[in-house]
């Protein structure tokens, strides 16, 4: 996994629901390509999407196969405390990668 981008808008009110996106560049090999050699190259994809906040999960989903390469998640969560979100995408091979962001609430 290469380059990951993250969405939080800075400052929210306290109950304000807000936006929240993210993306990842990842190879998504779909276990379907041949090789000149014979067989194919082997499967490796984006298994898991997590997104917490200050510890607790505030959004998660299993990905599976159909799912795009650089897949983009959009999710709205209602804005509590302030803190930092910690963004975390798991593929195939156990491969994490994090992104970080913090969101201020008032």
């Amino acid at each position: 996994m290469s380059r990951a981008l993250v969405s939080v808008p800075p400052r929210a009110r306290r109950g304000e629901v807000v936006e929240i996106r993210a993306m990842v560049q990842h190879e998504m090999e779909t276990g379907f390509r041949p090789l000149p050699q014979g067989g194919f190259v082997p499967r490796l994809i984006l298994r898991r999407f997590e997104c917490h906040h200050d510890g607790a999960t505030v959004f998660a989903a299993d990905l599976h196969p159909a799912i795009s390469a650089n897949p983009y998640i959009a999710f709205r969560m209602r804005a509590t405390r302030s803190g930092e979100l910690v963004f975390r995408w798991i593929d195939d091979r156990g491969a994490v990668r994090e992104e970080r962001a913090t969101i201020e609430v008032a």
